[in-house]
């Protein structure tokens, strides 16, 4: 299975993340097939760029993008905010009878 996800970067205590396509069973830090884009958290304001139309090429072929890489296309505009990203991690707590 292929995901988009973040890859770490940076030195100690000052994280650079690059958005990649990668197979899901390569190391976190491992190759990638493609850099789709650059987020950087700390500087102000926070950078982030995507390439929106190669994003959307991968999600077209089926590529599942993690919540985190989902939320930044999101504020990149590559991927349309849709009511529910992905379906409720907790069940609901059971009603006593």
């Amino acid at each position: 299975m292929v995901k988009m996800r973040l890859v770490r970067m940076g030195d100690k205590k000052s994280p650079v993340y690059r958005i990649v396509v990668v197979d899901a069973r390569k190391a976190a830090t491992g190759e990638y097939i493609e850099k789709i884009g650059f987020y950087d958290p700390r500087s102000n304001p926070v950078t982030l760029e995507v390439d929106t139309e190669l994003a959307k090429e991968w999600l077209a072929k089926g590529v599942q993008p993690t919540e985190t890489v989902r939320n930044l296309l999101v504020k990149a505009g590559a991927v349309e905010k849709s009511d529910k990203l992905s379906p409720a991690k907790t069940k609901g707590k059971k009603k006593k009878k």
